[in-house]
Formats: C-alpha cells, sequence, structure tokens
C-alpha cells in the first residue's frame, strides 16, 4: 500500500506542476509544445502496446495499458489534425 501511497502523489504533483507550467505558455509556443507532446503520446503508445502484451502481468495492467493506449492515440490523431489545419493556413490560394 505505501508503493501505491507513493505513486498517487507524486502523480498529483505531477499533474499540480503540469497545470502550472502549461497554463504560463504563450500561445505563440502552443503548437511546437503540442508537436513535442503528440511525439511523447507516440512513446507512449509504442510502451503500453509492449506492456498489454507480456503474458505474466496482472489483468488490471491490460486494462490500463488499453486505456493509455486509446487516449495516446486520441492525443495523437488530434495533433496531426491541429497541425494539419494549422499549415493549411499558410498555402496559397488558386
Amino acid at each position: 500500500m505505501g508503493t501505491f501511497v507513493a505513486a498517487f502523489t507524486v502523480f498529483v504533483l505531477a499533474v499540480f506542476i503540469g497545470f502550472e507550467v502549461i497554463s504560463k505558455v504563450p500561445s505563440t509556443l502552443h503548437t511546437p509544445l503540442m508537436s513535442g507532446s503528440n511525439a511523447i503520446s507516440g512513446i507512449t503508445i509504442v510502451g503500453a502496446l509492449i506492456l498489454a502484451g507480456q503474458p505474466d502481468t496482472p489483468r488490471i495492467v491490460h486494462l490500463l495499458a488499453g486505456v493509455a493506449v486509446v487516449f495516446a492515440t486520441i492525443n495523437v490523431v488530434g495533433g496531426y489534425l491541429v497541425t494539419h489545419r494549422m499549415l493549411g493556413m499558410f498555402r496559397r490560394k488558386r
């Protein structure tokens, strides 16, 4: 139980620090920051798929890995769609 409390404490602190850092990012840097987030989400997808493929892990680990794949995939796809739309604003009109 002590390990869970320590991991949960780190998670809560990461949420607060992440919120503070992201809220102070100027709007001009939002798109490059989102591109970096897409790269991290890609790593999350690969890691979750590797973890989900392990036969000796508990069922809850497989469930959490599946949830991680779903959320990271949503983040990657959404980021690429927004980036594609943003880059479309710089195309010349015919």
